[in-house]
């Protein structure tokens, strides 16, 4: 079974930048995957998508400061996130889509200081 590993959260101020990477144990070429978040009190929302052709979606919410992309030679998923804003602060899990209950990791913590 593929196992999911979240990395590159941190703190940040207002407007800085941070690269979030989801690494793979196997092949997800094929797979659709995504990156989720979740805020203290608030539910688990998509932040953004990609198929395995390469096509992406953004909530509205992050759309224009956040990329994602992904290395199928790595097996690998980024999150570019820019211009951060104190409401980008959350836990944030890679998955694939529609999610699977199996493949929820530890995700990484981002904290955006105002």
């Amino acid at each position: 079974q593929v196992q999911l590993v979240e990395s590159g959260g941190g703190l940040v101020q207002a407007g800085g930048s941070l690269r979030l990477s989801c690494a793979a144990s196997g092949s997800i070429s094929i797979r659709a995957m995504a990156w989720y978040r979740q805020a203290p009190g608030k539910q688990r929302e998509r932040v953004a998508y990609i198929s395995s052709l390469g096509r992406t979606n953004y909530a509205d919410s992050v759309k224009g400061r956040f990329t994602i992309s992904r290395d199928n030679a790595k097996n690998t998923v980024y999150l570019q996130m820019n211009n951060l804003k104190p409401e980008d602060t959350a836990a944030y899990y890679c998955n694939f889509l529609p999610p699977e209950y199996d493949y929820w990791g530890q995700g990484t913590q981002v904290t955006v200081s105002s």
